[in-house]
């Protein structure tokens, strides 16, 4: 049976599959493509709920929201409640439907300023934090959490009960304590236990990178919806293969070569235009990087796609290594 929808307030999520919004990755154009391909809802890059550097370029690029699908979200970042919720409604006015907390990033720099995951230590302020976005905006408010600090001490179900009392539309649970940051393995008995203890949407995350991987996690949690975050670096059709199998169990082919290097071409491009040549150059080496990866000759590619100058000339590189990629499958 196919999974149902994911509600969030109004909006409903269809398929309920989430691209994570990961800083540096999920920038509009990729955001753009995972919608294309499958995925039923997005959330952008975190941005900083300081108001001094929202007209910095890197944070107008993170709050350009122009031709997006609906709902549009907007992850925020801070620990000051007063400035998270200015940050809330400053972001509603540019377009946001929903607006999402984060108190999950791991990284070094971001929990030293006290935001990210190193709110989970604090669940007072917690409640502070999320208590006042949910006060300052007439759009439903999420949160992205982990499951505790540290592995000694997993709090993520106090946490997602003073969420839902502060009035949040839908929680998204990594199964990792901040200290684990990516190593491990995720687990996802906390998240069973977070969707037992609170009666909204609860959305697992962590190592969901396959079909059946995602039906494993589905059964494991109980979960209303899923996210996927670093799965879908390099092969973002894989929301719509989860889709596919979790809707009617079937297992989608790999896509053609020619899809992927129109995939490829299309993200690039998309890229080069967001950025400007330059830094959309820049940009697209990692994301070409990860669409390489497993494949032949994966090291040369990224060698001449790194080396390339212009946009054209990257452009080039990509369509002459699936070129030969598909001239070494027909022979």
């Amino acid at each position: 049976m196919p999974l149902a929808p994911l509600r969030i307030g109004p909006f409903s999520i269809d398929p309920p599959l989430v691209l994570a919004p990961m800083a540096g990755v999920t920038d509009k154009p990729f955001r753009l493509l995972c919608r294309r391909l499958g995925a039923g809802h997005a959330i952008s890059e975190m941005t900083t709920a300081d108001p001094r550097l929202w007209g910095t370029a890197k944070s107008r690029r993170r709050m350009d929201h122009a031709g997006e699908p609906a709902p549009v979200a907007v992850q925020i970042a801070g620990s000051d409640p007063g400035m998270l919720a200015d940050a809330a409604r400053f972001n509603v006015d540019g377009g946001a439907e929903i607006i999402d907390v984060n108190m999950g990033c791991p990284a070094k720099k971001v929990c030293n300023r006290w935001a990210g995951s190193a709110l989970l230590q604090d669940e007072k302020l917690v409640a502070a934090i999320l208590a006042a976005v949910v006060g300052a905006v007439p759009v439903p408010v999420t949160v992205k959490i982990r499951t505790g600090w540290r592995r000694d001490r997993v709090n993520g179900v106090a946490i997602a009960r003073i969420a839902e009392d502060c009035g949040v539309a839908a929680i998204a649970v990594h199964g990792r304590t901040r200290d684990m940051h990516y190593t491990g393995e995720a687990e996802y008995d906390t998240i069973a236990a977070i969707k037992q203890a609170v009666r909204v949407p609860v959305i697992a995350n962590g190592d969901v990178d396959s079909p059946r991987k995602a039906a494993a996690v589905l059964a494991a949690t109980g979960a209303d919806g899923l996210m996927i975050g670093r799965a879908a670096q390099g092969r973002p059709w894989v929301f719509r293969e989860v889709a596919a199998f979790l809707g009617s169990g079937a297992l989608l082919p790999e896509p053609p070569l020619a899809e992927v290097c129109a995939i490829l071409t299309e993200h690039v491009g998309a890229l080069h235009a967001f950025y400007g040549e330059e830094t959309g150059v820049r940009v697209a080496r990692k994301h070409l990087g990860w669409y390489a990866k497993g494949r032949p000759d994966a090291a040369a590619f990224r060698d001449a796609v790194n080396r390339a100058a212009t946009g054209a000339e990257q452009l080039a590189h990509v369509r002459a290594y699936f070129e030969s990629l598909t001239l070494r499958a027909a022979a």
